[in-house]
């Protein structure tokens, strides 16, 4: 079998530069790749729904970046929003040597106003397959995504083969404005964004209320004729519902928490975050925010039927219809209703199976293994709790709940601005032989927009440990570090005991991500080394839960970063900077 050009190689570039860079260097056939983009709302009937999102020349998702490694990416955003400021994150994109195009709001830069124009310029320097976001705001959750495929030089293999391949983005998808969302969840009582109306594989979908029953062949009897919502001048598209299933694509990644089930052959995820992973067969592959994963699917069944693929609500209680796309043989009509039911999906709130495939995927590939260094420099123990702060509902890291200051980090920290930001580092770590993770916190904590400022090339372990919320539920949190990858050292039940779990750490084989799961009333630890100079996030990926503080700031080596570009400031205190 052939193995042609892939787009995931994150792991291999990493080899590289620790055994022969010099000899698959790819700068000089780099190449630099302009892309101009009008983000501006449209209306669009994603699920069938017609309702305001916020769209890339036109278009929710956006376009697909496709590059080489060593690559320049430069892209020109013209703000049409109106009334919205708006920035775009690179996610799995170190940026080394360019901290101020992370493109996250409050950390790197400004916000991009409305009728301005920002340019981002940063070089790829190792393949995988990333996305991008919005990180203004909850912005993120209106359409404003899409993916960006770096490609390896050829002649890089893979310990892997396969013909070709497709790409999946999976997304949530709310009927309620994010103004609507970010209002509820500011007030007093909250009002929490509850579960998404609709799921979407690659920005199609229908939306089905969750009480509607289906016919044997996997159709609903009634869902196109339910009323739409009547606030934010919804309305029903006029396309019939069943056309808008979307064909499948390979390579996802998710918002919240999701799992694909495919009804027909098995898959074999080969990839997780970019890198190399011990193969693990499965059926059914569970996705958190944040995450992307490659799988291996072998074309060897029945080939005059369709067959199922599916994305259903995990990791809290479903009521939101599954999201469904068929996969099909060439030759066969792609819309056609495979012969079998719809995929019902796992149970919700199976904990188990979920932490142990979390588990079992946290393994590099024997022959792609990362050293990870034997042992930190220091060591953060990060409790997550829900509090209630100033009459509020918060998230808070140690009682600490983040928020963003008027001037970016990198900005103040960079140009020596004093009071732009808390001073008063956070705390490292909690009472933890006496907390008692089943019972939600007293009412306390506080508001900060505190730094963990970290040594350069320190190594550095978090260890997140999570709780109940003030409802008494814990539940899945997918945490995403800025500007690194870490490695996976080991997931735990119960509460975190330093002096009897760290002897259960891997430190043999662990696999490298930039995005793992906190599973509920549990703790995950992860190792990273602190050698990108700037300013990064480490937060929640669920968009609710990171605008309600679930996130903590990291500086390690500012002094080393580079001349700040201009573009980045005009907010705050930089607004008076030469």
């Amino acid at each position: 079998m052939p193995t042609p050009r892939r787009t995931q190689r994150m792991l291999a570039a990493v080899l590289l530069l620790l055994c022969s860079l010099a000899a698959l260097s790819v700068s000089a056939e780099a190449k630099v790749h302009h892309h101009t983009w009008d983000i501006a709302y449209h209306y669009k009937s994603l699920d069938c729904v017609e309702k305001l999102a916020v769209t890339i020349n036109g278009e929710s998702p956006g376009p697909t970046i496709h590059a080489t490694q060593g690559d320049t990416i430069v892209v020109t955003v013209h703000n049409k929003l109106e009334t919205e400021n708006t920035g775009i994150h690179w996610h799995g994109i170190r940026q080394i040597g360019s901290p101020w195009a992370d493109g996250t709001v409050g950390v790197t830069q400004c916000p991009i106003l409305p009728g301005d124009t920002f340019t981002y310029r940063f070089v790829v320097d190792r393949p995988g397959t990333y996305f991008y976001h919005a990180h203004y705001g909850m912005q993120r959750v209106a359409g404003l995504d899409g993916m960006l495929v770096v490609s390896a030089p050829d002649g890089v293999a893979e310990p892997f083969t396969y013909d070709e391949e497709r790409t999946i983005l999976l997304m949530d998808w709310w009927h309620k404005s994010v103004y609507e969302q970010a209002v509820g969840l500011a007030s007093d009582p909250l009002k929490f964004v509850g579960e998404p109306q609709s799921l979407l594989i690659n920005g199609r979908g229908v939306f089905e209320p969750f009480h509607c029953s289906r016919a044997p062949n996997g159709s609903s009897d009634a869902a196109c004729n339910v009323p739409a919502p009547q606030d934010a001048r919804r309305r029903r598209s006029s396309r019939p519902c069943r056309e808008d299933v979307p064909p499948p694509r390979w390579q996802p990644d998710v918002a919240v928490g999701a799992q694909l089930r495919d009804r027909g052959p098995p898959m074999t995820v080969v990839e997780v975050d970019g890198h190399y992973v011990r193969p693990v067969v499965v059926d059914s592959l569970y996705i958190y925010s944040g995450e992307s994963y490659s799988v291996l699917v072998k074309a060897d069944q029945n080939p005059s039927w369709n067959y199922w693929a599916a994305s259903h609500v995990v990791a809290r209680e479903r009521n939101t219809t599954s999201a469904m796309a068929i996969l099909s043989y060439a030759g066969n009509d792609p819309r056609a209703p495979p012969p079998t039911p719809r995929p019902e999906g796992p149970a919700w709130d199976d904990v188990t199976a979920r932490v142990e495939q979390s588990r079992s995927l946290a393994v590099a590939h024997p022959d792609h293994v990362l050293p990870v260094p034997p042992r930190p420099d220091r060591a953060l123990l990060l409790l997550n709790t829900q509090n209630r702060i100033g009459g509020h509902t918060k998230w808070a890291i140690n009682g600490v709940s983040l928020a963003f200051p008027a001037t970016p980090y990198l900005v103040s920290m960079k140009r020596g601005l004093q009071g732009a930001y808390d001073a008063r580092p956070p705390p490292e770590t909690y009472d933890f032989r006496s907390y008692d993770i089943e019972r939600p916190p007293p009412a306390n904590g506080t508001v900060a927009s505190a730094v963990y400022r970290l040594a350069l090339g320190s190594v550095v372990d978090l260890v997140l440990q999570n709780t109940v919320a003030l409802n008494k539920k814990s539940e899945t949190h997918p945490w995403h570090l800025h500007g690194h990858d870490f490695w996976v050292l080991a997931y735990g039940d119960g509460k975190f005991d330093p002096e009897r779990d760290t002897a259960r750490f891997n430190l043999r084989d662990p696999v490298m991500k930039n995005t793992v799961a906190l599973h509920p009333k549990g703790w995950t630890a992860v190792r990273f080394v602190a050698d990108n100079p700037g300013v990064w996030l480490f937060h929640c990926h669920i968009e609710a839960h990171v605008y309600m503080g679930m996130a903590v700031v990291f500086e390690e080596g500012v002094d080393k970063v580079g001349r700040l570009p201009k573009s980045i400031m005009g907010c705050g205190r930089s607004r008076t900077l030469p």
